[in-house]
């Protein structure tokens, strides 16, 4: 049997079988099999384990187009020495994703610019290493999609919808209040609750949070389903976009 005939019958076994990443590499499998003379074994286990780790590739980028963030970040690149009272131990743990295995929520809470998204995408990052599947969501643009989803009387199915994410990270919850639209929010919340984890990002405390919802007693049980199972990060801290502008303009000085 010639080589090319060979071939042929290996691409279209790896095409049946979807291994593409094998498919398009194999050959320089064999020449690396025959530079290390490596016996068929060896050769096998290399064929399998470049097709595993073909396939985690993709997968990662599946999830990280998914979870539609606005930009990747990792905790390596946040500045603890900023916010000396965030506990990056804490944090450094939460990316390990366990919390997302046990339902927990992460809840991000200070002023703008102090890096609460930065750490809640960090945080998703990590999530979906381990395989989660992650979804960001400004809270606002959330709020719109809800609102329409009642209007065309597919609620029901819109919230069901959610429930494919291990982790949803709702950002800038507390800039602008949600009137008619947190009645809608607390139903979201209330359907994850002990069914899939949330990650919440705030400018405000919590005791301001009635601001933003205008009902005290949903507030209330909007709070104590959050809190259940939480992790709550304080960023205690001047706005990092705030400093970054000062240090320009010293700069241009």
């Amino acid at each position: 049997m010639t080589t090319s005939l060979i071939e042929a019958r290996v691409d279209l076994a790896c095409g049946q079988l979807k291994m593409s990443g094998l498919g398009q590499n194999y050959r320089s499998l064999i020449r690396d099999a025959l530079e290390r003379n490596s016996d068929h074994l060896n050769f096998l286990v290399a064929c399998l384990e470049h097709e595993v780790n073909q396939k985690q590739e993709q997968r990662q980028l599946y999830l990280l187009r998914q979870a539609k963030l606005p930009m990747p970040k990792s905790v390596q690149e946040f500045n603890f020495a900023k916010l000396p009272k965030l506990p990056k131990m804490k944090v450094e743990q939460l990316v390990g994703g366990a919390f997302v295995t046990r339902h927990e929520n992460v809840i991000c809470l200070g002023k703008p610019g102090t890096g609460k998204s930065h750490i809640a995408t960090a945080i998703g990052m990590g999530a979906m290493q381990q395989g989660h599947r992650v979804r960001f969501t400004p809270v606002m643009q959330l709020i719109q999609e809800l609102q329409l989803a009642e209007s065309e009387y597919r609620l029901p199915r819109y919230l069901k919808s959610w429930n494919k994410y291990d982790l949803v990270i709702l950002d800038e919850l507390g800039y602008v209040p949600l009137g008619e639209g947190g009645k809608l929010l607390f139903q979201f919340i209330s359907q994850r609750y002990e069914r899939g984890s949330l990650i919440i990002t705030s400018n405000l405390e919590f005791s301001r949070w009635v601001e933003v919802f205008n009902d005290p007693a949903l507030t209330t049980a909007l709070l104590d389903r959050l809190t259940h199972h939480s992790h709550i990060l304080l960023f205690d801290g001047e706005s990092y976009r705030f400093r970054e502008r000062l240090s320009q303009m010293e700069g241009e000085k």
